[in-house]
This record gives C-alpha cells, structure tokens and sequence, in this order.
C-alpha cells in the first residue's frame, strides 16, 4: 500500500501543483535578525472544515508568515490529513510548514513511516511532541514506542533530514511533578536534538522571562519562541487553561467576565491583551511569536498587522 505522502504527491504532480523546491529549515529562519512570527492551525474534521481553514490562511498569507505549523489528533487519527494539510499550505499555497508528530498511539516503526511521508511532500520541518493522551486517560506509552518526547526527537535526528522543534512549559508541563523535574526533561530533550522551542501559551509575560532565565541558568541555549493566544471565548479558553496548567491574570478574567456575552467586546479584550503581550516580549529580546489561531484569523490578523506598523 502507498504511503499517504506519496499519493498526495503524485497528484499535486498530476495537477500540477507547485512542487517540492528548496525549503527553508525554522532554525535558519530564526537565525535571522528579524523577529519570526508563525500561526498554529489543527486539521478539520470536515470538508466544509477545510475549506474553512484554508480560507483562513489565505486571508493570513499577506501578512507574511515564516511558518504555519499543523497540529496531529489523539492517536494519530489524522494522520493521513495533517501530511495532506502541510503539503497543500507549502507546495501550493507558497509557506513554510511544521507537522506536529506526538509519540501517542505509534510504534517506532509508525513513526519512521510519517517521517518518510512527510519527507515524501517536502516538508522538512517537524515538532517532536510526547503527546497527550485521549481525554479522562492517563499516558501510557505504546509497546514498541515511546515514553519521552526526547526518544522521538532522538529518532528523528538519527534518520536525519529534519528541523526539530519542541514544545516548553513556562508554567510547568500539567503532568511534571515540580519545575525542576520539568526543566530535566527539556535538557534531555535538547540535548537528543531538538533545534528551537515553542512555549505553551501563556497570559502573563513574566512567566515566559522567568522561565527563560531557568532555561539560560540549565544551558539551554536553543531559540525559545513565546506562544500567544489571543482570546476571543472567555469559555473556550478557560478549558484551555485547564488542560495546559496556563493561569488567567485576575485583571484579563475580570475584564472578560465583565464583558459576559458580548462577543465584540471579548474580542476586543484579547486582542489588546495578546497586543501588548508581543509588543512587551518583542521588546524584551523574543525571537518572534507563535500565535495559537484555533483556525480563526480576524483576532491573529488584527495583531500582526499592528505590530508590522510599529516598525
């Protein structure tokens, strides 16, 4: 049987599609002097859905982003459509992509096979994720896969071929018993190879500069980009919150509560909140920032063009 990435790649040969030139690694983007900013995307579950979302980035594409990542469903159930996805925004939409790979739900083996269909469709960049498990579960490593986002990232720099990312908790992974115990599985998963960092979002910016400096303090010296997400249902976010162990700050929830149901109103709070959030990291020395869109753009639109101006 053909691997997905190969069938997706001989119909964009038949269609005619842009096809597979020279990428561009993130770790060269981020390289550069100038600040990097990148949108996160999760697949449809609809071909309404997709439409959608590709309607999204196209509204987003004029704002120039260096990369769009795409993030990778509980147990690898979307597999097949997150390497169509990343394919479609680079070889026929024009912009870089990162595919999410989690260890949840694979064997080594399963894993080698997305690598090689991801590679099969130009994509060269990657961010290498434990995973969560499904929902009320508890993580537990396939048979014949793996515990540590550090093996997978260990995996993929052995096969080669492949900018690695990895994700950082300012406020602590949910699962981590304390901060140091934390900070430990991101030297591992460093030091196995990982390229550059993308933090969890956050509300408060001091958790990002405090955690950078306990990043610094381990020797980690790897670009660590800040993730922002701008909010736009204070219910939505709360679950969230929840789930990622990120804090609302008392004077963001009490704006939003006060709001209520007013769908503007929120809007506009987020908006400005995550506004002065990227103009105070961007001041502060952050490489750029990784927007948290949930597929949406008006609010993530709204922010870049803002920030552009202030140049």
């Amino acid at each position: 049987m053909e691997r997905v990435g190969t069938i997706e790649a001989k119909r964009l040969r038949k269609g005619g599609g842009v096809l597979y030139g020279g990428g561009v690694r993130i770790d060269q983007i981020l390289a550069r002097p100038d600040p990097v900013f990148s949108f996160e995307f999760f697949p449809p579950k609809t071909d309404a859905g997709r439409e959608a979302l590709v309607g999204t980035i196209d509204e987003l594409r004029p704002l120039d982003p260096a990369y769009v990542s795409v993030t990778y469903g509980a147990m690898g159930s979307n597999r097949g459509q997150v390497i169509e996805i990343v394919s479609e925004i680079k070889n026929r939409i024009g912009i870089e992509a990162m595919a999410h790979l989690t260890c949840v739900g694979h064997t080594r083996e399963e894993l080698s096979s997305v690598l090689d269909d991801l590679a099969s469709v130009g994509i060269e960049n990657v961010l290498a994720l434990r995973g969560d498990p499904p929902p009320g579960t508890d993580f537990q490593a396939t048979r014949g896969g793996f515990a540590h986002a550090a093996d997978l990232v260990a995996l993929i720099r052995k096969r080669g071929g492949f900018c690695i990312g990895g994700a950082a908790y300012p406020e602590v992974h949910p699962d981590a018993p304390d901060a140091e115990t934390d900070l430990g599985h991101l030297r591992a998963k460093v030091g196995a190879g990982t390229d550059f960092l993308v933090s969890q979002l956050f509300f408060d910016n001091q958790d990002y500069f405090s955690f950078l400096t306990q990043v610094r303090q381990a020797g980690i010296e790897v670009p660590v980009l800040p993730g922002i997400m701008p909010v736009t249902n204070l219910g939505q976010v709360k679950r969230f919150t929840d789930m990622c162990g990120a804090a609302l700050p008392a004077d963001l929830l009490r704006a939003l509560e006060e709001a209520g149901d007013d769908e503007a109103a929120v809007l506009e709070i987020g908006v400005e909140h995550a506004l002065q959030q990227c103009r105070d990291l961007l001041k502060g020395g952050a490489p750029g920032v990784h927007f948290y869109t949930l597929n949406k753009s008006a609010s993530t639109r709204e922010i870049l063009t803002r920030l552009r101006a202030d140049d």
